[in-house]
């Protein structure tokens, strides 16, 4: 019986989302080359276990660590296998391939990719199972349940809906795109505000901090663009900027010049200790 779900990459987004699919019992293998991600992944996991806690009467799932040498070990049992690579279209196609090679063909295949749809994943890949694909797009769970579920044109029926209900089932608010979404619904709004929040402080009409003073102030929000920014991680946040600009011509250069800069500084954000802020 295939009840587990692996997890490949167990950096930010992998080690909480193990967190989140083992909530009801159900154990999850994670995956990654780093021996080093691996262990803090377990740490972190055992720090929300203490601070969000489950409430909902059930016991852990068991949390099984494994190198990407042992990636076939790992997709057996595994009914839902979430890739979580850098958000680069050929890192992300090539682990596609490799997961449809080596998981059993009834194992979904999903991606958690923030920019390229599940479509542009698998176009020209020689797939056994393509319509077993999905887009499956976390934010930063516990803390934002958050999470977007979209098919490709030939994605099965069944799968969006079984999807929407063992997200909800572990934790997760899912939402459905029902068209394919560059960005999918929120990241299609967010990318408008950060773009342009990083063009204000690329021109200097204001410093990144006087941008989110204002922002929180008129908003009621607790975070800024900036902070936001610097928690996902500012070379994701490039990453994500070059794939629309791809897409769309018209978009400005000057806040991808700024994020630039700053990871050539090496400032990434919280994950390095400083960013737009010191961490």
């Amino acid at each position: 019986m295939r009840n587990a779900v692996a997890i490949l990459g167990a950096g930010t987004q992998g080690r909480r989302l193990a967190y989140m699919w083992s909530r009801r019992g159900r154990p999850v293998h994670l995956i990654d080359r780093a021996p080093a991600a691996l262990e803090g992944a377990l740490k972190d996991i055992e720090f929300f276990k203490t601070t969000v806690g489950i409430s909902d009467g059930y016991q852990d799932g068991t949390i099984s660590t494994f190198s990407g040498e042992e990636l076939v070990e790992a997709l057996k049992g595994a009914w839902l296998a979430v890739e979580n690579v850098p958000e680069s279209l050929n890192i992300k196609r090539s682990v596609v391939q490799q997961l449809d090679n080596l998981a059993h063909t009834e194992t979904i295949v999903a991606s958690n990719s923030s920019s390229f749809t599940i479509q542009e994943l698998i176009d020209g890949l020689d797939l056994k199972s393509p319509s077993r694909c999905v887009s499956l797009h976390s934010y930063w769970p516990p803390e934002t349940p958050a999470i977007e579920i979209m098919g490709s044109n030939i994605t099965k029926s069944e799968i969006i809906p079984r999807l929407m209900e063992e997200c909800r089932n572990h934790g997760f608010e899912p939402f459905h795109v029902k068209k394919e979404s560059n960005g999918y619904i929120y990241n299609r709004i967010w990318a408008a505000i950060k773009r342009e929040a990083l063009f204000v402080a690329a021109e200097g009409v204001a410093t990144p901090a006087e941008i989110d003073s204002i922002y929180k102030s008129i908003l009621k929000t607790p975070k800024g663009p900036f902070e936001q920014m610097d928690t996902v991680g500012l070379d994701v946040v490039k990453d994500i900027e070059e794939h629309y600009a791809e897409k769309r011509n018209s978009l400005p250069h000057e806040p991808r010049d700024l994020l630039s800069r700053m990871i050539q500084d090496g400032k990434l954000g919280v994950k390095t200790g400083e960013g737009f802020y010191k961490y």
